[in-house]
């Protein structure tokens, strides 16, 4: 086995033990495919109020210009789907939000892992990412041969879904990488049929501005009227697409212990998240990646449903 299979299996062996779902590599190169598409995708407008979507194009399609000198991006999946969900008379929240911030969980294990490789390989240099940064994440495991990019413009995997995050580390260090899959959404269109705004306008293309996770989380002022009574009750964030979507029934729940919920929050009515108060939104949502909507925002949303 050469050094670079054999460094590519150890950083593999090491992911798997920090508790990600699966690690995929593939060379630090510019995304030819990505930059048309998302092109096009930001001359229609179509991520709405998020500017920084639009900064830094250079950096989303190449990672030599993230981190000087990176050979490789080594792409990570972590499982969050949870054992247990919100009680059904309740408003709700996005899965990824039940438990502690991701970027916070996920950061560390990072670090670890990039440790792990200095430890074990020699001087080493990269970076960690999580979502933070001008880095395509799905395009990245995609080209790592982590799934497939499914018709509602998330990862895809046969064997478990799509609730899951993804992160990469870039790294200076040439390694043995992984071919693409393909791709398995067939004929379905579960996810365009059932998407309660019409935010995914066609197959693999959804309009940001439209969905629902854009309105409840990234807009910060009043939600457009005409959108009343499409919600279904989603308050932060909207799981509608992969909840119906086949490969999710592979899903299986999450080994994280930070991950789970704050005890009280799966019990919640809808009557108690209206009468919410600060102190409680506090303590329920410590350290959870809702406080991203502050307060304000999370009663501005239930205001917006209940009306």
């Amino acid at each position: 086995m050469d050094n670079k299979s054999k460094y590519s299996q150890l950083i593999k062996t090491e992911a798997k033990r920090l508790g990600f779902l699966s690690c995929g590599i593939s060379p630090a190169e510019f995304l030819e495919t990505e930059a048309p598409r998302l092109e096009n995708w930001l001359n229609k407008n179509m991520h709405g109020q998020m500017a920084y979507m639009a900064n830094h194009f250079d950096k989303r399609l190449d990672p030599t210009k993230l981190v000087e000198g990176s050979k490789s991006v080594v792409s990570l999946l972590l499982n969050y789907y949870p054992g247990k969900t919100q009680t059904t008379d309740s408003y709700k929240l996005s899965k990824y939000a039940y438990g502690t911030d991701y970027h916070f969980v996920i950061k560390d294990k990072l670090k670890t892992l990039l440790q792990t490789i200095q430890e074990e390989i020699g001087e080493v240099g990269g970076r960690a990412f999580v979502d933070s940064a001008p880095v395509l994440d799905k395009a990245w495991a995609a080209k790592s041969g982590l799934g497939w990019i499914g018709k509602h413009s998330n990862l895809l995997t046969q064997q478990v879904g799509s609730f899951y995050f993804i992160a990469e580390l870039i790294i200076d260090l040439e390694l043995a990488y992984d071919g693409v899959t393909t791709d398995h959404c067939g004929t379905c269109t579960k996810c365009i049929d059932a998407c309660p705004t019409q935010a995914i306008t066609e197959p693999y293309v959804v309009d940001g501005s439209k969905c629902i996770s854009y309105f409840t989380i990234e807009l910060k002022e009043n939600i457009p009227s005409a959108f009343k009574g499409q919600f279904e009750d989603w308050m932060f964030g909207c799981d509608v697409c992969q909840d119906v979507c086949p490969w999710n029934r592979f899903s299986k729940p999450h080994s994280e212990p930070l991950f789970n919920p704050h005890p009280e929050l799966l019990d919640m009515t809808k009557q108690d998240w209206e009468e919410i108060t600060e102190d409680t939104f506090r303590k329920v949502f410590q350290k959870s990646a809702v406080k991203r909507t502050k307060f304000s925002g999370l009663t501005r949303n239930i205001n917006f449903l209940k009306e």
